[in-house]
């Protein structure tokens, strides 16, 4: 009879008893579901995406927000966690060689330099791995600003100098604990900063440069920026929804009760936007649509992002309400400056973001 294969076996030496020991596994047990939630928001966002847009271009803005998931993963374990996690030069960057495919971080190594200690300890390499969902989605945020005007070997250039030049070094300033910003005492809870507002000005900044769309006509136009599928919009909604309590619960890095605050915080914060986005639509056009109702969720829990594990329930309803109103209003201002946005990147996520963060203090 046949031998059936063999394979080599992992060499347990990296991965001492006492350090399998020290990992905490119902910490490890929710982080692991959080890097799976917030990786899930990334189909989520595409298909979001492909419902505000015309049915000439959902291929398109779904291959980019897809793609991401494949290129932004090899660079983030290549050089981007080192970037952003790795021993700081400087409170600026970190050293690229600190964890360059991941070395150093294994399955029973507890968290170290420069990530969390204490007794809510999860291996080293997952936190490394739930960083990287963050990195896939941010970016993909982005594609919803400059869409039809940005070729796809055009996108995965900038993607790639816009994760190593902007989002690692921002990341590095404020979660590493080395960095310049983390040492002044900037807070941010989940990302407000390190990935709505860098994302939402980038967007703004990209509109500046690629311009506006051309159509022949202004009904051409008004065509175009009608939703072409509002059950994928819903969908997409609801999936973001759902994985953000894996972005903001996960982000506090335990199964405690600092989690249950950003969990509910973040589902009171999304209520409220959704309640008032809707009434501010309904009072100026007349009657309540569901693709307000539903940017209003997601506007909701962008604001309450930076905050959600810092804050009571009801700051949470007042961010909401306050980042609804703002994040409305910021629209009507894209459209008074002319700056093609095409789905409000700038005005929902990145002063989504500033808002925040302000009202965090």
């Amino acid at each position: 009879p046949r031998r059936p294969p063999t394979f080599p076996r992992m060499d347990p030496k990296p991965w001492p008893k006492d350090d399998c020991d020290a990992i905490n596994h119902g910490t490890t047990a929710w982080m692991l579901v959080s890097m799976g939630l917030v990786l899930l928001m990334t189909p989520g966002l595409a298909i979001f995406y492909g419902g505000l847009m015309h049915r000439t271009s959902v291929i398109a803005i779904m291959m980019q927000c897809f793609f991401s998931m494949g290129l932004i993963s090899l660079l983030w374990t290549t050089i981007g966690f080192s970037l952003a996690f790795g021993e700081s030069i400087g409170g600026i960057i970190g050293d690229p060689a600190t964890y360059f495919l991941f070395d150093g971080l294994y399955p029973c190594t507890p968290v170290g330099y420069p990530m969390q200690k204490g007794p809510g300890i999860y291996p080293g390499l997952l936190f490394a791995g739930y960083q990287m969902t963050f990195a896939i989605i941010c970016p993909a945020l982005i594609t919803g600003a400059f869409a039809d005007r940005v070729t796809f070997p055009a996108y995965l250039l900038f993607i790639t100098l816009w994760l190593l030049t902007v989002y690692c070094p921002l990341c590095h300033w404020i979660w590493n604990p080395e960095g310049f910003l983390a040492l002044w005492g900037v807070r941010d809870f989940a990302g407000g900063i390190v990935l709505h507002v860098s994302a939402g000005f980038s967007a703004l900044a990209s509109v500046v440069v690629v311009g506006p769309r051309v159509y022949a006509s202004v009904e051409d136009y008004k065509k175009a920026n009608v939703p072409h599928n509002r059950t994928f919009v819903a969908l997409g909604t609801g999936l973001l929804w759902f994985g953000w309590f894996g972005f903001n619960g996960g982000s506090a890095y335990a199964a405690d009760g600092v989690t249950v605050f950003a969990v509910v915080n973040s589902c009171l914060a999304s209520a409220t936007a959704m309640v008032t986005w809707t009434t501010i639509e309904w009072r100026m056009t007349g009657k309540p649509g569901l693709v307000g109702a539903c940017i209003g969720s997601v506007v909701g829990l962008a604001t309450i992002t930076p905050a959600a594990g810092h804050v009571m329930p009801w700051a949470a309803i007042l961010i909401g309400f306050c980042g609804a109103v703002v994040c409305f209003s910021c629209i009507g201002v894209l459209h008074a400056l002319h700056f093609d946005d095409v789905l409000d990147v700038w005005a929902c996520h990145g002063m989504g973001g500033v808002v925040g963060s302000i009202l965090l203090g």
